[in-house]
């Protein structure tokens, strides 16, 4: 009995050391996922932007200055970063399709760490629930946190407590009368602590699962899905205060660029779903400077409960052991071409913040020009973690930038590639150091039905002219680097095989 005993005693020991061993040697992984964030930062030279923890991100690893989307909304987006596949390779470009749908068997990037004994969670907005969506249960060792994304504390702001069409769409809802639903307001402002709003709520949960993992001493793969600055553009009181409205400079260029597809811009959209905005005072100085003036005090109280994740980070000792990454889902239009929100192949809705930590690899405070895909994150991590590089069964479109984060001079692509649908059309687009170019053709149709958009970012970053059909000689150029992508999976078709490059 007791040789028993000793034995099993001995066999427990051998496993906490096995456990520890691992532990010493796979890094944890800090996912920070921030919904409609894009570079108007400080560690991306905006002076107006209050943002000293994302900074200190920056601080700690590498910048990307050329990073962008697979395309520009949410759902597709966050399955481009969750699969690392292509919306062109999976046929998904819309808020309502699951990727199980498109490819069932699918492994997600926090499985495959999962397979090679990470324990993974998720708290908040990393995957898109709502518009008929749903999480992914497969994809987490626990149930996942969710948190509003869609929230008011003055029921004044909600048509007096009533279901609005935005809180409609992201809680599942009545989906099939939206149009009948009130709207909600566009900004709220409360003198409030930061927990009153789900961001704070996030990193509150945040911060408590860190303190678990330090106790398991396992690695981890935590992701945290910060919502703001999503609309509604709500915020803690003190954060509107950071910041004065009346420096803020209005889009100098609020209107289509010259020469474009009329369909390739937009008008509206998911903006006009809340109070009191329209097409018409969207065109206003005040409604602007208001919006703007929200759109920066909510990433300001972001970023400060993000700065308390870190700072547990610290205090836990777990920074030189955890892989960070931080990254934007998508741009944002703040009145540039007249447009607001994302939904376009604009620059401004198409590219993002990414920075990337990884102790020991990345030297701190580094930058490059490498452009950068959203679908790189997951190979890119697996390799930092010593893990097999993805193998599917989803088409496979992303490359590792570890070379990139060892040496920031170093090149593994030419350029990046994004997205997006207008009706049957589809906008392929791909955006090299100098410049972008879109073709605007139906899947399948033969290439000399398409259109063309080319903008030159060195002559005219603001996108004022499409010179496509000035600079043919460059079309010809940047269509020969586009037909080495295979053509768009219609919406709804079968996910394509592994793109070339």
């Amino acid at each position: 009995m007791k040789l028993r005993l000793f034995f099993s005693a001995l066999l427990c020991a051998l496993c906490v050391f096995a456990l520890n061993l691992f532990a010493a040697t796979k890094p944890n992984v800090l996912l920070l996922c921030v919904d409609d964030l894009k570079p108007a930062l400080g560690c991306y030279g905006d002076p107006l932007a209050k943002s000293p923890n994302i900074d200190r991100v920056a601080a700690r690893g590498m910048r990307f200055d050329l990073a962008f989307c697979n395309q520009s909304v949410c759902a597709p987006s966050r399955n481009n970063l969750l699969l690392g596949s292509r919306s062109t390779s999976l046929g998904i470009y819309s808020l309502n399709r699951n990727f199980r749908d498109a490819v069932p068997d699918a492994v997600t990037m926090t499985q495959h760490f999962m397979r090679h004994g990470y324990r993974a969670e998720a708290v908040g907005k990393i995957l898109h629930t709502g518009h008929g969506n749903r999480d992914d249960d497969a994809s987490w060792s626990v149930p996942s946190v969710k948190e509003k994304v869609v929230e008011y504390l003055d029921p004044r702001n909600s048509a007096n407590g009533q279901l609005t069409r935005e809180e409609a769409f992201f809680t599942n809802q009545r989906l099939g009368e939206i149009s009948k639903l009130p709207r909600g307001a566009a900004t709220e402002i409360s003198d409030v602590p930061d927990s009153a709003y789900a961001d704070g709520r996030i990193a509150d949960e945040g911060i408590q699962r860190l303190r678990a993992a330090k106790e398991r001493g396992t690695p981890f793969f935590l992701a945290l899905g910060f919502v703001k600055p999503h609309l509604p553009l709500t915020a803690p009181k003190k954060y509107f205060d950071l910041h004065d409205p009346a420096k803020f400079a209005l889009a100098s260029d609020q209107r289509d660029p010259e020469g474009a597809p009329k369909y390739a811009g937009k008008v509206g959209g998911e903006i006009v779903n809340y109070d009191p905005l329209s097409v018409e005072n969207l065109l206003e100085e005040k409604t602007q400077r208001e919006l703007i003036h929200a759109y920066y005090a909510c990433v300001s109280y972001m970023d400060a409960q993000l700065g308390r994740v870190l700072d547990e980070l610290d205090r836990l000792g777990l920074a030189q052991s955890t892989l960070i990454v931080l990254w934007g889902d998508h741009g944002w239009h703040l009145g540039d071409h007249g447009y607001w929100t994302k939904h376009t192949n604009y620059e401004q809705a198409n590219r993002t913040p990414l920075l990337i930590v990884a102790p020991g690899v990345t030297r701190p405070g580094s930058a490059t020009r490498q452009p950068a895909e959203t679908v790189d994150v997951f190979p890119t991590l697996a390799e930092l973690a010593g893990l097999p590089a993805p193998a599917g069964p989803q088409p496979r479109d992303g490359l590792s930038l570890v070379p990139v984060l060892r040496d920031p001079a170093r090149r593994i692509r030419d350029h990046a590639y994004h997205a997006y649908p207008r009706g049957e059309r589809m906008g392929r687009a791909i955006r090299t150091e100098r410049y972008r170019l879109v073709e605007w053709k139906k899947p399948g149709a033969p290439a000399d039905a398409a259109e063309f958009e080319l903008y030159d970012y060195e002559t005219d970053p603001r996108e004022t002219k499409n010179l496509a059909a000035a600079q043919p000689a460059v079309v010809a150029q940047l269509r020969g680097i586009l037909a080495r992508h295979p053509e768009a999976v219609p919406p709804g078709g079968s996910p394509a095989g592994k793109a070339k490059r």
